[in-house]
């Protein structure tokens, strides 16, 4: 009986989501075309054992009262209890090496308990997301980490005079609009770091931001960047400016900086900035047979939650083509086709904010209503359990 061992790196919205919909409807299918000639498992490789629904991390960081922390990370492990031994196992650990001709990944121990594992793969699906230089937006390994800054946050927050913000993207701007709404007393600054702020969407509605955020007593400060800082004294924080001036602030949150997770892979893997490379945008097939990627990893990703649910079944659709092979029959692989129109959704604090859905700018209610209210923090629970995907 042949053994396909699929490995997924990552256990963000892409890991998760093409994790529970390899097991629910890939693995069963190809089982099944092969008439019990082929047996497939699933590991997941995880650096934290919660995931993390880093989408509402600006209300998170700026009050415990506002949503608790125990509904923003969630045990990865309780959402694949549904599946049995045979086809899924969950390895949590840092991928930190990968040996392409033998096909094998090295995986180091998170908490450095047990030495180093070498796993083989058949298939390996890359979806390692991307890290920011603060641990309040992505998880630096163990969740314990960001548990820790997002708390040290909001302790800090409602006695600060001073507080710096440095990014003018989704993040910045509705960290923004969070602090402003929660601490009117405070002098609250937000570097865009550009010529206006949320340079993807149009110039009207970044502009109809900075209004938000202005009249929520922050002010904007544009072609500004904050280029390093340090700790001085009082529990204060010395940001040097790209103008060559400082500022001694008593809170600075960096809402900057996102990289790529692919230290561990292969150069020739990867484009100049460090993104995996896939061959084209509509299979998601990876720069090797048998390699895909997904999510914002992967080279062709426009970033966004929506980017990623929709390539989950086009990869998926691949995968199960590429292994069943000749078994696949009439099934073709369904092509990932990719919203390029104006879409981004930013609350400026809880009663609205602005954005754009397709290209359609929305109004202020309509932002409340899909993600201010809550910052979405229903959707985790659906995507730790594969909630979203048990359709085909």
């Amino acid at each position: 009986m042949a053994t396909y061992q699929i490995i997924v790196i990552g256990a963000g919205y892409a890991g998760l989501g093409t994790a529970h919909y390899l097991l629910k409807h890939t693995i069963p299918a190809l089982e099944n075309a092969s008439n019990g000639s082929t047996k497939c498992k699933l590991t997941l490789i995880s650096t934290t054992t919660h995931f993390y629904h880093k989408v509402g991390a600006p209300r998170f960081l700026a009050s415990a009262d506002l949503i608790p922390l125990s509904k923003a990370f969630l045990p990865i492990a309780d959402g694949f209890k549904q599946y049995d031994s045979d086809h899924f196992e969950l390895i949590i650990g840092k991928a930190q090496s990968l040996h392409e001709t033998e096909m094998t990944v090295v995986v180091s121990d998170t908490y450095g308990s047990s030495k180093p594992r070498t796993v083989a793969y058949s298939t390996l699906v890359l979806a390692t997301g991307s890290s920011s230089e603060s641990p309040l937006w992505s998880i630096p390994g163990s969740h314990e980490k960001t548990i820790a800054a997002l708390k040290t946050m909001q302790s800090t927050l409602p006695n600060a005079k001073t507080i710096l913000i440095a990014g003018g993207g989704p993040a910045g701007t509705e960290t923004a609009g969070e602090l402003g709404t929660l601490f009117p007393q405070a002098d609250i600054t937000l570097l865009s770091g550009a010529d206006r702020l949320l340079t993807r969407l149009r110039p009207a509605i970044g502009a109809a931001a900075d209004s938000q955020v202005s009249a929520l007593g922050v002010k904007t400060i544009h072609n500004l960047r904050v280029v390093g800082s340090k700790p001085s004294a009082d529990s204060q924080t010395t940001v040097e400016l790209s103008d060559g001036t400082s500022r001694t602030v008593d809170v600075y949150i960096n809402a900057t900086g996102i990289r790529p997770n692919s230290g561990f892979l292969p150069k020739n893997w990867l484009t100049e900035r460090g993104y995996v490379i896939t061959r084209d945008n509509t299979s998601l097939r990876g720069p090797v047979d048998g390699v895909y990627a997904v999510g914002d990893v992967a080279g062709y990703s426009l970033g966004g939650a929506l980017d990623i649910f929709d390539a989950v079944r086009p990869l998926c659709s691949t995968i199960f083509v590429d292994l069943a092979g000749p078994n696949a029959g009439n099934h073709k692989a369904q092509a990932f086709k990719q919203s390029v129109t104006e879409t981004q959704i930013v609350p400026i604090g809880p009663k609205g904010g602005v954005g754009s859905v397709y290209g359609w700018r929305v109004p202020s209610f309509f932002v409340w209503l899909i993600k201010s209210r809550d910052f979405m923090v229903g959707m985790a629970p659906e995507t730790v359990t594969g909630g979203k995907f048990v359709k085909a």
